[in-house]
């Protein structure tokens, strides 16, 4: 069954000086009848005023990337929901592209490409998307989208600090079978991966998906994150 209607919900936490850009690259989609949902966890730069006016709806939730996603997933008023960080672009042809894949499947997520200074990335993107396709398993970097239906069914994102991107996914594909996988690209920040080396944040996030699939709690995992 095709949705009817799109939700965008990006989350924001100190995010002033890049949103302005993220929200521009979201006008023509709010012109074809995407709606966007802001939710701030408690910005200390101004990030929830620079979106007044822009987005459909500005929420305040406390500091959470999932709980923040469920807040705004609740107010959304579409019948798909797509969750986007500020710092990731989407294809011009988003809407289309999520309205065919949920025509067919439950939910889904994009290719991803990152963007930054290391030479490094365009492997590590290829490594995501590999990754990604044969285990069933989405990141937040690649834009997931679902049938708003599905993701209440599944009760949302998990409340833990990390890996609640990774935790929706096997929700989801317990529930509603593999996702479809995009191979139109959204275009994500490498920031993460220029300020910390490029390697180094590749050993981090695959030590940490390991001691999370052995068992380590999320809270945990979260500290060594930080």
């Amino acid at each position: 069954m095709p949705a009817t209607r799109l939700s965008i919900v990006m989350p924001v936490l100190d995010e002033a000086q890049r949103i302005g850009a993220a929200l521009a690259a979201l006008v023509p989609l709010r012109a074809e009848g995407v709606e966007l949902i802001v939710v701030d966890g408690g910005s200390r730069d101004g990030t929830a005023a620079r979106c007044e006016g822009v987005a459909d709806r500005v929420l305040v939730s406390p500091r959470s990337r999932a709980g923040q996603q469920n807040a705004g997933a609740a107010a959304a008023r579409g019948d798909a929901l797509l969750f986007l960080h500020a710092d990731t672009t989407l294809p011009a042809d988003a809407p289309a592209l999520v309205a065919r894949a949920l025509a067919r499947d439950y939910w889904g997520r994009f290719d991803v490409r990152i963007e930054g200074r290391s030479r490094w990335l365009p492997m590590v993107a290829t490594l995501m998307n590999i990754r990604s396709r044969v285990t069933g398993i989405a990141t937040g970097d690649q834009a997931i989208f679902v049938r708003r239906d599905v993701f209440e069914a599944v009760h949302g994102f998990p409340d833990q600090p990390l890996m609640e991107d990774i935790e929706i996914s096997k929700r989801l594909r317990r529930h509603a079978g593999a996702p479809s996988c995009l191979r139109a690209k959204v275009t994500t920040s490498g920031r993460r991966w220029d300020e910390r080396g490029a390697w180094h944040t590749i050993v981090l996030m695959w030590r940490l998906r390991w001691l999370y699939w052995r068992g380590v709690s999320a809270e945990h995992l979260a500290e060594a994150y930080r």
